[in-house]
């Protein structure tokens, strides 16, 4: 180590605080901080695994984000977010409760790793004004989520309220509201 430079567990903190805590060996890997020490810090209970390839600080305060943030970054793909019924979930604007967190990552992955039985994945490309923030967590934005929900086969009655609670709470714009609301009649239609 440099005279000067962080200490390593200073760096990993510095981006877990972003993170709910978490830190993947990607992130370690970019700031130029080896497997070999993140096996330290983890032996010496600086860090904790929480799946492979992701880290959490356990003295980081624990709260009821953390699963959403952790699904994110296990699929280690930089491009992941929250979406489908658990973006509708995060943004309030339906009842809908799924039994999995879902997960958008780029078409081109493909994931193969231990540890992902409460996650549904999804392959799909999404262009950035799709993609928002919830909670500091990448999330499919309101709109992206209903269209996702349509093509999914979330159940109709779950998709309108989520239309109309995301136009009354702001969530979506009237044009928007209208345009998937005229996919969900024709999808009830077939």
């Amino acid at each position: 180590m440099k005279p000067g430079r962080a200490l390593a567990r200073d760096d990993l903190w510095e981006v877990a605080t972003r993170q709910h805590g978490y830190v993947t060996a990607q992130q370690a890997d970019t700031l130029g901080i080896g497997i070999q020490t993140l096996q330290m810090l983890v032996h010496r209970g600086t860090l904790n695994r929480a799946a492979h390839g992701v880290y959490r600080f356990p003295q980081y305060p624990v709260d009821q984000y953390d699963p959403y943030a952790l699904a994110v970054l296990w699929t280690r793909a930089p491009e992941a977010c929250l979406s489908h019924e658990t973006a509708l979930d995060a943004y309030g604007i339906s009842d809908v409760n799924p039994n999995r967190i879902h997960v958008t990552v780029a078409k081109r992955r493909r994931l193969r790793r231990a540890g992902g039985e409460l996650y549904e994945v999804h392959y799909e490309d999404l262009t950035q004004r799709q993609i928002g923030w919830w909670q500091e967590i990448p999330t499919v934005a309101p709109a992206a989520a209903v269209a996702q929900c349509l093509d999914y086969g979330t159940p109709t009655y779950v998709l309108r309220q989520a239309l109309e609670r995301g136009h009354a709470q702001g969530y979506l714009q009237s044009a928007e509201r209208d345009e998937l609301a005229t996919a969900l009649e024709l999808r009830h239609e077939r």
